[in-house]
């Protein structure tokens, strides 16, 4: 593949940042919202890729977190789906503060690894904790986008209905896009899954088997990620068909 066509760090260009200008919010749930920035020499950017964001104080402090892609490429405006971690730096900042016509340095998009191809054609399952939904649902997004017939399938643990990410577009249909949820905390009323951790019967039942040769990516808290791994492995997936991106406390 010609350089050219390759955002970012794959391609060997060196990041700079760059003053990134808040054009759109949308409000996800109570303590999340996706910031929707325009950067007028942004390179383009493959699904599962990431960013960094970098904040300066007027006394010159300046402090930066990453954060994924929530969207596909699309010319030069970006999405990123932000959750809040009470008494973070920079969270609280892009989820409170933060107005439209408002600037903050940007610099990416970074990764190489953990990203799909509209052209890829093995199925793929997409395991989600939490706010590791947001690279995936780049994913997702750039499948529709691209009328792609990959099948997906979509496992999205949360621990309440109320903090599910991105809530409308998932229920609305989407040939080839299956949906479950698992909640650890509270489900709704009748739900025939009681609250709990992920578990191998969620894997089993709501993943591809392992014979399908599936692409899958985990996203999520670190005990999260690493338990949904040791589960496809243990299910009989190939442990290189199965790309993984963690968090941890950073200070938000």
């Amino acid at each position: 593949m010609a350089r050219a066509e390759i955002p970012g760090r794959l391609s060997g260009r060196r990041l700079g940042w760059q003053a990134a200008r808040l054009t759109e919010v949308r409000q996800e749930t109570s303590t999340a919202r996706t910031l929707v920035f325009q950067l007028p020499d942004w390179p383009g950017h493959l699904p599962g890729q990431h960013i960094d964001v970098r904040l300066t104080a007027e006394d010159g402090y300046s402090t930066q977190r990453s954060y994924s892609l929530a969207a596909p490429a699309d010319g030069d405006r970006i999405e990123l789906t932000v959750q809040d971690v009470p008494g973070g730096e920079v969270s609280p900042y892009l989820t409170e503060v933060l107005e439209v016509g408002d600037e903050v340095e940007i610099r990416g998009p970074v990764g190489g690894w953990f990203v799909w191809r509209p052209t890829g054609t093995a199925p793929v399952l997409l395991v989600a904790g939490g706010s590791g939904l947001v690279p995936l649902m780049a994913m997702i997004r750039a499948r529709r986008e691209a009328g792609s017939r990959t099948p997906f399938r979509l496992l999205y643990s949360v621990r309440e209905p109320a903090q599910r990410l991105y809530a409308e577009e998932l229920r609305r249909p989407l040939p080839g896009l299956d949906v479950a949820y698992l909640f650890t905390r509270t489900a709704p009323d009748g739900w025939s899954r009681p609250p709990g951790r992920l578990g191998v019967a969620d894997l089993n039942t709501h993943g591809w088997p392992a014979q399908f040769e599936p692409d899958c990516f985990v996203c999520g808290p670190t005990g999260f990620v690493e338990t949904a791994a040791d589960i496809l492995v243990a299910l009989g997936h190939d442990p290189r068909r199965i790309k993984t991106e963690r968090f941890g406390p950073t200070g938000g």
